[in-house]
């Protein structure tokens, strides 16, 4: 899959890990959204290295992927960054 491609889907990937894990973010849906977009790229890595998500375009698998990642991200972000 493209890099735009991971791109809009970290998009729709942080927008579903903001909505899994409400709360008062520091940067709000901006980085949540950034959040989601690192976390797409590194459940895609992951996925692929895996043999998960499949690199045939967005897909249900990769939504799933990516909207891990960017969930796994999240919470890192929240628990030892953020304080």
């Amino acid at each position: 899959m493209g890099i735009l491609s991971w791109i809009i889907l970290g998009l729709i990937a942080g927008a579903l890990a903001k909505w899994l894990m409400p709360g008062n973010d520091g940067g709000g849906w901006i980085a949540t959204i950034l959040l989601g977009i690192g976390g797409a790229f590194i459940g895609g890595f992951l996925g692929g290295f895996l043999g998960l998500g499949g690199a045939d375009g967005v897909n249900i698998g990769s939504i799933i992927t990516a909207t891990l990642g960017a969930f796994v991200l999240l919470f890192v972000y929240n628990r030892f960054i953020r304080g």
